[in-house]
């Protein structure tokens, strides 16, 4: 079967996007075709489909080829790809993922996407778990530059995580509206150059440290794959109109036998 695919990325963050309206897309191999060596390559890959009283929805494989919970570059770089389409008009679209409805305002391969409001967060000295649509771990550092994967893999795979697996966060202060970002995700099992869930998670622990102010807050990020904005409305611990900023780029257009 030859399947018509475009490659994204969103600082660095990149996936294979298909669109899969006329549903006839089944059984893929995901994990090949995420493959870097013997596939096209990418940290997941998306199905645009139709879905009833939405403009599409959107389903996310990790690239270990199973179907994963919430991924926020993904989401940007698929409203990109569904604009492209012609699946909506204008500049707003509404879809479905995998943790509810998503909105999103695109212009010119900039994407914001709302995410999932926020109110449990759990705090533990300098550590923080939450979820944004993924479950996140976050934890403040003084220097980013150290061997990242067997501290992250400690957490992930420990007594408290292993089972349902756990993203897991390093961040550091660069001033009062930044930080800076480096991740490990669970499903890729290493690091990646960015993660839209993840920044959004550290840029709430970040108000939450620094006790911000309620109102918005903006919070700038940068990852190794790029910058991205968090911004939200902060009401004591209620974390609202959270929307994750930020690029959507096409890379190219092919297509594999699969």
């Amino acid at each position: 079967m030859t399947i018509h695919f475009t490659k994204y990325q969103g600082t660095g963050n990149d996936f294979i996007l298909i669109d899969n309206r006329e549903g006839n897309i089944t059984n893929l191999d995901v994990a090949k075709l995420c493959h870097p060596k013997f596939g096209i390559g990418a940290d997941g890959l998306m199905l645009l489909q139709n879905k009833a009283d939405y403009d599409f929805e959107m389903v996310y494989y990790n690239s270990d080829g199973n179907i994963s919970t919430m991924c926020g570059n993904g989401g940007r770089c698929i409203v990109d790809f569904a604009k492209q389409l012609g699946v909506f008009t204008g500049n707003t679209t509404t879809f479905l993922a995998v943790d509810g409805p998503h909105q999103a305002h695109w212009e010119a391969q900039k994407v914001d996407l709302h995410m999932k409001d926020v109110s449990e967060v759990s705090v533990d000295g300098s550590s923080y778990i939450l979820n944004t649509g993924s479950p996140h771990y976050v934890s403040f550092v003084d220097d980013l530059n150290f061997d990242l994967l067997p501290w992250a893999k400690a957490i992930r795979y420990s007594d408290t995580f292993k089972q349902e697996g756990i993203n897991v966060n390093a961040v550091s202060i660069v001033n009062d509206h930044t930080i800076a970002v480096r991740t490990y995700e669970r499903g890729v099992e290493n690091e990646t150059l960015s993660c839209g869930t993840g920044v959004t998670a550290c840029a709430i622990a970040f108000a939450i440290k620094q006790n911000k102010p309620n109102g918005l807050i903006e919070v700038n990020i940068q990852t190794p794959g790029g910058a991205l904005l968090v911004k939200f409305e902060k009401q004591e611990q209620d974390f609202k109109s959270v929307y994750l900023c930020g690029p959507a780029t096409e890379v190219f257009i092919g297509q594999i036998e699969a």
